[in-house]
C-alpha cells in the first residue's frame, strides 16, 4: 500500500487515510490499522455484486427491526440496483467506493449494531427490537420476550468457520493490539473487546484537494464511527457510535463505547442477560 489505489497508471487516485501508506498489508492488518487501499483491491477482485449478495445476509439494505417502525433500509447497491435507482451502469470505481462504505452505500446506525451482533454470534441472527415485556394489568401477566430469538434472516453459515475467528481475532487487536486504530480505549480494561473504527466522509474531496480540518465548517467534518461487542469469548452486547462531525473513530468515538461497555460489565445482571 503506497497511501493510494489506481485503476489504470493515469487514473484517478483513491486514497488511503495514510497517505504515505501501510506498506506490506494482509487481512489482519487491514483491519487493525483501516488500511482503504487493501480494501479497494478486494472489492476490484470480487465486484460488487458479491459484496452485495454477502452484505445482505448481515442485514444490510433492509429492514431488520422486530418493532422500530421508523427503521429504514439503507442502500446496499449492486449492478441491477444502480440500473433502476440511477438508469446508469455501474463502474469498477464504484465497486471501489463502496468497499469503504462510500459511493452509494448507506447503512443505519442500527444496521450496524445488528450485523456487529450477527458477527459477535458468529452467524446467528438475534432480531433487535425496542420491546422487553409486555404487562397486562388486569391480571399482571408479564409475557417476557427479551430471550427469544427472532431471526429474519437465516443465519450466516461459512465454507470455512474459522473465518469468523479470524475477523474477531483483529476486531480484538483494534482495541489490544499495539497497532490498533482504537488501542487507546484499552488502557485499564480487566475484559476484552473486540472492535473496528471508522470514519464516514461528509463532502467529497477534489482529487487535487486534500482534507483540512482546520478550514472545513463543522457542519462537514467527518462522521466518528465504531463497532464493538464484548466480551470477546462470551459476547453479552454489541452496539455502534457515531459521533455526528466527530473525526476519526478511534479518538472519539471510540472512547464513548467504552463507557457504555463499562457500565454494562459493571452490572452483572446486565451481563448476564
Amino acid at each position: 500500500d503506497p497511501g493510494f489505489y489506481q485503476l489504470k497508471k493515469d487514473g484517478r487516485f483513491y486514497r488511503d487515510w495514510k497517505k504515505w501508506g501501510h506498506g506490506r498489508v494482509d487481512l489482519n492488518l487491514a483491519l487493525v490499522q483501516s488500511c482503504d487501499t487493501y480494501f479497494y483491491e478486494l472489492a476490484h477482485r470480487m465486484g460488487v455484486d458479491k459484496m452485495h449478495d454477502f452484505l445482505a445476509r448481515f442485514g444490510f439494505g433492509q429492514r431488520t427491526g422486530l418493532d422500530v417502525a421508523e427503521s429504514l433500509r439503507g442502500i446496499l447497491p449492486s449492478t441491477d440496483w444502480k440500473k433502476m435507482a440511477v438508469g446508469e451502469p455501474w463502474y469498477t470505481g464504484d465497486s471501489l467506493n463502496a468497499s469503504i462504505g462510500q459511493g452509494f452505500m448507506l447503512a443505519t446506525p442500527l444496521q450496524l449494531a445488528t450485523a456487529t451482533a450477527v458477527l459477535a454470534n458468529r452467524g446467528v441472527w438475534l432480531q433487535p427490537r425496542l420491546m422487553q415485556r409486555i404487562v397486562e394489568h388486569s391480571d399482571a401477566t408479564v409475557q417476557d420476550i427479551g430471550g427469544r430469538e427472532l431471526k429474519p434472516l437465516e443465519d450466516v453459515a461459512l465454507a470455512d468457520p474459522e473465518n469468523w475467528q479470524r475477523i474477531i481475532a483483529a476486531m480484538e487487536e483494534v482495541v489490544h493490539g499495539q497497532r490498533g486504530t482504537a488501542k487507546r480505549i484499552s488502557k485499564g480494561i480487566d475484559y476484552k473487546i473486540a472492535g473496528k473504527t471508522g470514519t464516514a466522509q461528509v463532502v467529497g474531496i477534489k482529487q487535487d484537494e486534500e482534507y483540512d480540518v482546520e478550514t472545513v465548517a463543522e457542519r462537514n467534518q467527518d462522521h466518528a464511527l465504531f463497532i464493538a461487542f464484548a466480551p470477546v469469548q462470551e459476547p453479552s452486547i454489541a452496539l455502534v457510535v457515531i459521533v455526528e462531525n466527530g473525526g476519526g473513530g478511534g479518538s472519539t468515538a471510540a472512547p464513548v463505547a467504552r463507557l457504555v461497555l463499562d457500565a454494562w460489565m459493571q452490572d452483572g445482571d446486565m451481563a448476564d442477560g
